[in-house]
């Protein structure tokens, strides 16, 4: 399977065409390969166990998850977004301690405004 993020490096910054046409030719078989392994094991397993039922989730989500192998701007994961958005989040989180109610939304304000700056190239201390 780290072949599948090996490639997602190799075609990051390249066009939807390319990284779909990559996918195709080096990440759809390793996935069809996986989902073979999955349906043969999900029978071998206890029906009840934490590994079956995501198993099942995966197996039922199947078109959903190749979108990525036919789609160029579809991300294998979502690890971008999230490393986007952790700073915001943590900064909002903390805004839970600023002593008051309106003070916590007054911190999570600014720390959106700010983020929201920093994200488009912003320079919030110049006017």
């Amino acid at each position: 399977m780290t072949e599948l993020w090996k490639l997602e490096a190799e075609v990051r910054g390249q066009s939807p065409e390319a990284r779909a046409a990559a996918r195709q030719a080096v990440s759809a078989p390793i996935v069809a390969d996986l989902f073979t392994l999955w349906q043969q094991t999900l029978p071998r397993i206890s029906g009840k166990s934490k590994l079956a039922e995501a198993l099942r989730y995966a197996i039922t989500r199947r078109e959903i998850f190749e979108r990525f192998l036919t789609d160029g701007l579809v991300e294998l994961d979502s690890n971008i977004v999230e490393r986007a958005i952790r700073p915001q989040t943590i900064t909002r989180k903390n805004s839970l301690f600023a002593g008051s109610d309106g003070g916590g939304r007054t911190w999570a304000t600014i720390a959106t405004l700010l983020q929201t700056c920093k994200m488009n190239n912003v320079d919030p201390s110049r006017g």
